[in-house]
């Protein structure tokens, strides 16, 4: 079994946050998410949006947030296990034991659960289900590996918009195709899309894909019957997320509609955990990035006075001994 003072679950904004401040509080920190990159819903849904609301960033590209998070804990050393379930949680003598996927046992002095909307898993494109090749992706986590490529994309949300936004300047083409007429994406979003080079096609779905190794074509059908092939080398399934709390609705969290309620110090009912970010809940929480930052601060800091109760709860500012 291995030890650590503070085990981060989820490694989206506030989770890479918090394993900074661990660090700065001189504690050791593990991150562990399931996705296999670290800036949880960000890298996976939008890495290429232009984030507005985090504070000293006028606009500020999610992947470029992701990293300097990376950048701003890496001299603590955090040990990142990404793509690693956290699954169960016991006690032995009074520490959090954290059961990972594939057997390794953490003990803890504390855990801090930061989860966003919990686990989630893209919907699947119906088609793609009797399509053995490669080609389907649900992320384009490195936007220029599409360029010069036939590109589908298939939704109607902010994320199919936001992926034709940033695929337009880089790909041969970018088709975007809805089955309905009407879109869920911002107005403004919508309208940036329809002056690029990107055909939008809607009352329409993807009736068939072709190709062997990888997909090389996709068969349209329209409402009313109207077929048409099209070259494709990469579909973007952007047709939204399942989210679930996944094995932590089974440690004993007291959970209100997916969200785990916390105190004023940001600690659950049980004891040595924590949780910070968007998947918390109390009175007038208000789910922003910038609230996350400072929620995993106070998780930390008073995850440290239980750790360590000579410990001050405040430990000072980071430029104070600048």
């Amino acid at each position: 079994m291995r030890e650590v003072d503070v085990a981060v679950i989820g490694a989206g904004p506030a989770g890479l946050f918090a394993a900074y401040y661990a660090g700065f509080r001189g504690l050791s920190v593990s991150v562990i998410d399931a996705l296999p990159e670290p800036g949880g819903q960000i890298t996976a849904m939008y890495p290429e949006k232009l984030i507005l609301d985090v504070a000293g960033f006028p606009a500020i590209k999610g992947r470029e947030l992701v990293a300097n998070l990376v950048a701003q804990a890496a001299p603590f050393h955090p040990d990142y296990q990404l793509g690693v379930r956290a699954e169960k949680l016991s006690y032995l003598d009074g520490r959090p034991v954290l059961g990972l996927a594939g057997g390794e046992q953490l003990s803890c002095g504390a855990v801090v659960v930061t989860g966003g909307l919990g686990s989630f898993t893209p919907r699947p494109l119906p088609v793609a289900e009797s399509f053995t090749g490669g080609g389907i992706v649900y992320f384009v986590p490195q936007p220029t590996e599409l360029t010069d490529r036939h590109v589908l994309i298939v939704g109607g949300g902010d994320s199919a918009f936001d992926w034709a936004a940033t695929l337009a300047p880089l790909a041969r083409s970018v088709t975007l195709v809805h089955r309905r007429d009407r879109f869920r994406a911002h107005a403004a979003t919508i309208e940036r899309v329809r002056a690029l080079p990107v055909r939008i096609v809607v009352n329409a779905e993807v009736s068939r894909l072709y190709g062997e190794e990888t997909v090389t074509g996709a068969e349209l059908t329209v409402r009313g019957g109207e077929v048409e092939t099209l070259p494709v080398d990469t579909v973007v399934a952007a047709l939204g997320f399942t989210a679930d709390l996944g094995p932590l609705a089974e440690w004993g969290l007291n959970i209100d509609r997916r969200h785990i309620v916390v105190d004023s110090a940001m600690a659950t009912n049980l004891p040595r955990v924590f949780a910070a970010g968007d998947i918390t809940e109390y009175p007038g929480k208000v789910r922003l990035i910038a609230t996350g930052f400072g929620e995993a601060a106070t998780a930390v800091n008073n995850a440290a006075v239980v750790i360590d109760p000579t410990a001050h709860l405040f430990p000072g500012h980071s430029s104070d001994g600048t």
